[in-house]
């Protein structure tokens, strides 16, 4: 049990000390960009499911591989707080809760939303270039999932649980995510599933750009410690 305990404070640790102190303090003000997503969300779900409100929601937020590329831009950060209408919301809810929350504590708001955005951008950009390639490549898609919508935000927390693995050096975490992704992807190979590892892909590259911008000289990294401070907002 000793031996989980530590292994749980080297993975988690300084997670967990970043968001308790900012809850402690702050409460629900540690997090309102979070909030304001969880009842965005919350308020799209039920204006999307009323007969007036449906075809609103589709038109701003609503993002298929067969849209012109402007439109589908424009959708696109809309498109990460409309809940998929095949998915309970509270699903939805959930992960932009705990995943949002956690990662607006200790990358900051803004960074949150960036890195949410390239994910759910990837994903969307995938679709359209695997219907190019077509349903006989290995990255390709069927024809039919162009007219597939494509909303939730399950791209966006995939990338950011990624990037907090990598950010505090929970590598198994972050392991752990690919993983998942790609027994999901082999369980129900669908345009989800491949989104989801687009959006893997251009986090790993977000994480490589942030690595090489604050890459110090080896002498300067010499005997510093292992401890990575929250990144503050």
């Amino acid at each position: 049990m000793n031996t989980l305990a530590r292994w749980a404070r080297a993975e988690w640790g300084a997670v967990y000390l970043t968001v308790r102190a900012a809850l402690a303090e702050r409460r629900l003000r540690a997090i309102p960009m979070t909030f304001g997503a969880v009842c965005l969300t919350a308020l799209l779900q039920f204006v999307q499911n009323r007969s007036w409100g449906f075809q609103f929601v589709q038109n701003i937020g609503a993002v298929r591989a067969e849209d012109p590329l402007r439109l589908a831009l424009l959708r696109t950060p809309l498109s990460l707080f409309v809940p998929a209408l095949d998915l309970p919301v509270w699903g939805a809810l959930v992960q932009l809760l705990v995943v949002f929350g956690i990662a607006e504590i200790c990358l900051g708001w803004w960074r949150t939303l960036v890195i949410a955005y390239v994910a759910t951008l990837a994903g969307t950009l995938y679709a359209r270039a695997g219907i190019a390639l077509g349903p006989h490549s290995l990255l390709g898609l069927p024809g039919t999932d162009a007219q597939v919508v494509d909303t939730g935000p399950s791209a966006a927390v995939v990338g950011l649980a990624l990037f907090l693995g990598w950010r505090y050096r929970a590598y198994f975490t972050a392991g752990v995510v690919i993983g998942a992704m790609v027994i999901e992807l082999l369980v129900k190979d669908n345009l989800a599933g491949k989104e989801h590892l687009a959006a893997i892909a251009a986090v790993l590259g977000l994480c490589t750009i942030s690595a090489r911008r604050h890459r110090r000289p080896g002498r300067d990294r010499a005997g510093s410690g292992s401890g990575l401070p929250p990144i503050q907002s």
